[in-house]
């Protein structure tokens, strides 16, 4: 299995708009995009990022399809306007927390 591992931080003065996405819209997108979600972390203390959150498909392939898709930019520029610095990562999936 492969995971996507996503970073980002809430746009101050967006946090009720970016949690109404949260609950709405962020699961059935990435389910959409054949990715299912594994986990997601609120930072509330420390460095780094203050959002992390990965999803899973069964190959490689899945995921480069689903990432290319105008789905997956469509689901991007939306939290685009809620959320600073996003960036994700691909890797092979483990079992535990992965950063």
């Amino acid at each position: 299995m492969v995971k996507i591992i996503m970073f980002w931080n809430i746009l101050e003065g967006k946090e009720s708009d970016y949690l109404e996405f949260l609950t709405q819209e962020f699961a059935k997108s990435i389910l959409g995009l054949g990715i299912q979600p594994t986990d997601a972390w609120y930072v509330v203390w420390g460095e780094g990022p203050q959002v992390i959150a990965g999803g899973t498909t069964d190959d490689l392939d899945s995921m480069e399809r689903a990432l290319a898709s105008p789905e997956w930019a469509a689901f991007t520029e939306r939290l685009a306007l809620l959320v600073t610095g996003f960036e994700y990562k691909v890797v092979e999936q483990a079992g535990g927390f992965q950063l």
